[in-house]
């Protein structure tokens, strides 16, 4: 059994339930304001799931090699190790508002101090990723195939009254199967930020060997704001990711999840999604699943805003025939101009203009920010071959969709490395 903490105040229990399953039950007296999710307002009878954990327990459970890596150390002391047992062990230390500790346990977030100089100035390689592992592993309550760590990048002050005890920045690594995934991910933001877009503040380090990225559900004074993935707001488990279409799975539950705002928000919620999926699709990312789309918020009562743009990356270097993540009209081919045009005005209520605008705005940020990547590559002689790729499926992306616009022209203009 776990206690279940939403903004530092206690909001019930979480326990297992049936053979397979779990249950959630509020404690008496919950506020609205304090649910655990926006899916899941308080209430006498308990949320029971029959299966697993509830997508909102689920959202942060790791994945990949650093689930397998807790299993190896928490395992024998468990003497099994299920999804709710890796929370209990990953639980003080996760990415938004809930926290999660034995039931007689008070909140004590406290992470490790590393500074974040050292990471983007060492150039250690493995042995910098071995160190990061094993000594952040237990804070690290966030999901993903890649390794990645969470760590408390800010001092705190001597006599002790600083509240930023728990993890400031995420850092990402890329592994030999995926070389130079951060500096991929890195470019792709910055992409992403010529487009307009607001993104995860975020840093690579000199040897490329890490991505450091600053948390966007952090307050100035170091406590945390809600964060949900779409998966949660499907109310789908992580396994689920991948299932369904961007029509209804991203476009239609922003439709429904900010009804009750503005329709200027709506809209504006809308319109933004839209941009982040052209980009998306120009840029070759076949992993655009339900989690790595977000809705950020103060409390569960409050409006919500879309978060900021994360986990993008253009797979297609690594894996040239991948296919879109979620369907789009029923297919995960990567969708042509008009497609894009046709969602823009069905699904989110954009003119026709604004629609043309946005294509033409994402195809000059990708172009533009194609000399940056091109120069960085060119002073790694031995990953030349890799940022090749990568702007290859960068200009089949503006080709297909920037039709034509400016950038087609620019495109046009970059060498075809292909034959090299």
């Amino acid at each position: 059994m776990l206690r279940v903490w939403a903004a530092s105040k206690s909001a019930g229990l979480l326990d297992r339930h049936n053979r397979r399953g779990t249950a959630f039950s509020y404690q008496e007296d919950t506020s609205p304001a304090l649910a655990v999710s926006i899916t899941m307002p308080p209430r006498t009878a308990s949320w029971n799931s029959d299966s697993g954990l509830l997508p909102i327990f689920q959202m942060n459970v790791p994945e990949g090699e650093m689930r397998e890596r807790l299993k190896r150390t928490f395992a024998k002391a468990t003497g099994t190790f299920d999804d709710l047992d890796l929370l209990g062990v990953v639980g003080r230390s996760q990415i938004g508002r809930l926290r999660y500790t034995a039931p007689d346990a008070e909140l004590n977030e406290e992470v490790p101090f590393q500074s974040v100089d050292e990471i983007l100035r060492a150039r250690r390689g493995g042995d910098l990723i071995e160190y990061l592992l094993d000594r952040f592993a237990q804070n690290s309550g966030i999901s993903g195939v890649q390794p990645k760590v969470m760590i408390r990048g800010e001092h705190v002050p001597k006599d002790g009254k600083s509240s930023v005890q728990g993890a400031t920045h995420i850092v990402k690594f890329w592994s030999s199967e995926y070389p130079e995934l951060a500096a991929n991910e890195h470019f792709c933001l910055r992409a992403a930020a010529h487009a307009g877009l607001v993104i995860v503040k975020n840093e690579l380090s000199e040897d490329g060997t890490a991505l450091v990225v600053e948390r966007f559900d952090r307050r100035a004074d170091g406590t945390y704001i809600g964060f949900e993935d779409f998966c949660v707001l499907n109310a789908l488990g992580t396994e689920a990711k991948y299932n369904g279409g961007y029509e209804t799975r991203l476009f239609k539950r922003i439709t429904e999840f900010f009804a009750q705002q503005s329709p200027a928000e709506r809209l504006a919620a809308l319109a933004t999604a839209y941009r982040i999926f052209v980009l998306n699709c120009m840029l070759g990312n076949g992993d655009a699943h339900l989690k790595n789309f977000g809705v950020i918020y103060e409390d569960a009562v409050s409006p919500l805003r879309l978060a900021p743009v994360y986990d993008i990356v253009t797979t297609r270097a690594y894996l040239p025939k991948d296919a879109m993540a979620l369907t789009l009209n029923g297919s995960t081919s990567w969708p042509e101009k008009k497609a894009l045009v046709a969602l823009g005005q069905t699904r989110c209520n954009m003119r026709a203009e604004e629609v043309r605008k946005t294509i033409e705005q994402v195809a000059d940020a990708v172009a533009d920010t194609r000399p940056a990547l091109q120069a960085y590559f060119n002073d790694r002689s031995d990953r030349k071959e890799v940022g090749d790729g990568i702007l290859r499926v960068w200009e089949e992306g503006l080709k297909r969709i920037g039709g034509e616009f400016g950038p087609a022209a620019k495109a046009e203009a970059v060498p075809d490395t292909s034959a090299q």
